[in-house]
């Protein structure tokens, strides 16, 4: 009524009429007024500053807004497959217009009329695939790292790299503006001559200078934790790391666990009476990585599936996970090979779930583990604004048992992060297992994750301060929903398969001695069926320290909101274990709302922490943070120097700085200033409209145009390579 009132007293006939009125009339006249402002709001060239904010819009206030903006095609930002069916269509239909749609639509409807149907219209909406990457420099121009640090090469002649450092410095690409970051901290570039801001440290001869004093007090400080060592290599490529630790207790957990059955987690009956055998799949894996176990060892292991465990056996003669050191009766031979040579307490006494090392992270801003952008630089940068708890990326414990240079980097920890944590994905009991005992005999993290919630398909169809020197905790990821993954059966393919994954959980803590393990998982594969909360009780029986739930299905992917009641039901099965919540947070009052109302002991950030990664200072500091453009490049440029030092100040290192730069910026620009904001907070649901920002800076950065990101990238990392190629995640950022 209140609102009729205000929208009467705008109407011209109603003026001087207020107290003298016809009442018929001024309901005609409001009437009127209704349908003309609804009209004026669906009309295509309304001007009206009063119109009504768009579904799934954010409100952002009148001065800055543009109307009826129409965005532009930049071609340039588009796959060539694409650009094919772009230019097939026009063939057919060259006087296609917005006006003339509907014309266009019924004579391609006549003109098909007992025929081949027409061909699909190409739309610029959904994501690219198989975005291509920027071409490799050839070998012979690279060159040789012996002559790049003044040694003799050991292929003399034969070598496939450049030796000639004149020839190399005239087909160089000019230098870079700037100081090297590398040089400038370290007192030391190791790119030396490739190095693109070579001039800063380059000699007239051509060699490498030395910062002496800076040099001589950063010499005894690593740069990054968790690299490969060449010994350890070495071993895993000829498949000789010894791992009869970890074949050990994936045997004892098959022959004493049987689970709890199905429970409405998907295991099917045969996984009921044999919940733990081994496939012949996971068995090559393990007789391929561990060439140094015995031949009969080897065999025992492979033939459980053809012999399932008889009960009177187990009770008397295998070793249960947990059992004291007591005095044991009619141990058969098998078992007592196992204990030749040294005992120690840990192979006699093994750890007990329920006494497996905890973790305390209640309340502790938790950065999510992101694929491809939060990598180590990202989360440098997030440090810095407030994160407590950082995990390194998704990786495959395959890719890792082989050695691959690639998924090791995923885990690479810098110093600042106090604590951290590695999450892991796979499908198989043995094969996580020996990454579990890898990476703590190995690595530097404080904790392991598993990934139970990647939606990938590729994957889930195929079946305080911390000492620098001890691994943390581990993380099992069963809520990656990435295809990819999903169709291996990893991430939250695993939410269908629950003995299997507890048979896991089990059988890694066995291995991890006083490492925790956490499991971060969605509610569930389908979106008709959650069993998230029916999972959790068991995770927490097998001995995991803390899951992590994030509020959608794996066929909702990201897609509507987060289901934090649920949250809050998992939060209860999973007590007195922490529940961490997942989804949607973008505001401190979220993440209040969230910790008081949904009994969770923590809050995980993801993409809320890629559009605006203050988030964590927002949280601490309970405010909004009206960042200005000039602080938002700082923090870019702190990003860019990182990535120099992560990935090298060299051609490869610069680009790739430069593309991970890029995929950040598709989120970053989603962010909307405070001070443009008609309502507080902005809400992750909520895209932008097209808006003018208070500098140009600003307006730069709420652009989602991929050409303004490749900008950006070049205020902070000098111009792209003549050869430079990009397409963003997203056809819909082709559009200027």
């Amino acid at each position: 009524m209140d609102t009729e009132m205000a929208t009467g007293q705008l109407c011209p006939e109603s003026i001087g009429n207020t107290h003298h009125s016809d009442p018929e009339k001024n309901a005609t006249t409001l009437n009127l007024q209704q349908e003309e402002k609804e009209n004026d709001t669906l009309s295509k060239n309304s001007h009206s500053q009063d119109s009504v904010v768009k579904k799934g819009y954010a409100s952002i206030k009148k001065e800055f807004l543009v109307q009826d903006y129409k965005p532009s095609l930049s071609a340039e930002y588009i796959s060539s497959e694409m650009k094919l069916k772009m230019a097939t269509n026009e063939d057919k239909t060259p006087h296609n217009t917005v006006d003339d749609k509907d014309e266009i639509e019924e004579e391609d409807l006549g003109d098909n009329e007992g025929s081949e149907p027409p061909s699909k219209k190409a739309k610029l909406k959904g994501r690219n695939k198989q975005r291509p990457r920027n071409e490799r420099i050839d070998a012979k121009d690279k060159m040789c790292p012996a002559i790049k640090e003044n040694r003799e090469c050991r292929f003399g002649d034969n070598c496939k790299f450049n030796h000639d450092k004149k020839d190399f410095m005239s087909k160089k690409l000019p230098e870079l503006e700037g100081s090297c970051y590398v040089f400038d901290k370290f007192g030391f570039c190791q790119y030396g001559i490739t190095c693109r801001y070579a001039s800063n440290h380059l000699a007239d001869n051509l060699q490498n200078i030395v910062k002496d004093d800076v040099f001589e007090k950063m010499k005894g400080k690593k740069k990054f934790l968790n690299e490969l060592g060449g010994e350890i290599r070495q071993k895993l490529w000829k498949k000789k790391y010894n791992f009869k630790r970890a074949d050990a207790v994936v045997k004892d957990v098959q022959k004493n666990f049987r689970g709890w059955g199905d429970q409405g987690a998907g295991d099917d009956k045969s996984e009921k009476i044999n919940s733990f055998s081994i496939s012949s799949d996971s068995n090559k894996t393990i007789s391929a990585n561990d060439e140094t176990n015995s031949n009969k060892e080897v065999e025992s292991i492979m033939s459980q599936k053809e012999d399932q465990p008889n009960p009177d056996k187990i009770k008397t003669n295998a070793l249960p996970a947990g059992a004291g050191s007591g005095p044991q009766t009619g141990k058969s031979e098998e078992t007592s090979k196992r204990y030749l040579g040294c005992i120690t307490d840990e192979e006699v006494v093994r750890i007990r779930p329920e006494e497996s090392k905890k973790i305390d992270l209640k309340n502790k801003l938790y950065l999510a583990p992101l694929t491809t952008v939060g990598n180590l630089p990202f989360r440098r940068v997030c440090k810095g604004l407030g994160a407590e708890v950082t995990c390194g990326e998704m990786s495959l414990v395959t890719q890792l048992l082989k050695a691959k240079q690639s998924e090791w980097s995923l885990i690479k920890r810098h110093p600042c992060e106090d604590i951290f944590g590695v999450q892991v994905c796979g499908s198989y009991p043995d094969t996580m297992t020996r990454c579990a005992q890898l990476l703590t005999e190995t690595c530097s993290v404080d904790f392991i994750d598993i990934n139970c919630g990647c939606p990938i398909d590729l994957i889930y169809r195929k079946k305080g301060s911390v000492k620098l020197n001890s691994i943390g905790f581990i993380d099992i990821n069963c809520g990656c929903p990435i295809d990819l993954i999903y169709r291996k059966g990893g991430g939250s393919a695993l939410m269908g398969k629950a003995t299997k994954l507890e048979q896991i959980c089990r059988s890694m803590i066995g291995v991890m001695g006083s490492t925790p393990l956490t499991v971060k998982l969605r509610k569930g594969v389908f979106d008709d069926r959650n069993v998230a909360h029916q999972i959790i009780p068991r995770l927490r029986e097998a001995g995991v320290a803390l899951v992590t739930v994030h509020g959608r299905s794996r066929e909702q992917r990201y897609t509507r909101l987060a289901d934090w009641d649920y949250i809050n039901q998992c939060a209860t099965a999973g007590a007195p274990m922490p529940v961490f919540g997942n989804g949607d947070i973008l505001s401190f009052e979220e993440a209040n709302l969230h910790m008081q109302t949904h009994g969770v002991s923590g809050v995980m950030l993801a993409r809320g922490a890629l559009i605006k990664p203050w988030l964590f200072t927002e949280i601490k500091e309970q405010r909004h943070w009206d960042i200005s453009a000039s602080e938002r490049l700082d923090i870019l440029r702190d990003y860019t120097n990182f990535g120099l030092e992560h990935w090298g100040s060299d051609y490869q290192g610069v680009e790739n700085t430069r593309r991970f730069l890029l995929e950040w910026l598709s989120f970053l620009h989603r962010y909307i200033p405070v001070g443009v904001l008609e309502q507080v907070p902005q809400r992750i649901n909520e895209r932008p409209p097209y808006y003018i920002g208070r500098n140009d800076l600003e307006t730069l950065m709420a652009s989602a145009n991929c050409a303004d990101w490749v900008k950006i990238s070049e205020m902070l990392l000098g111009p792209v390579p003549p050869n430079f190629r990009f397409l963003p995640k997203h056809k819909a950022n082709a559009y200027q």
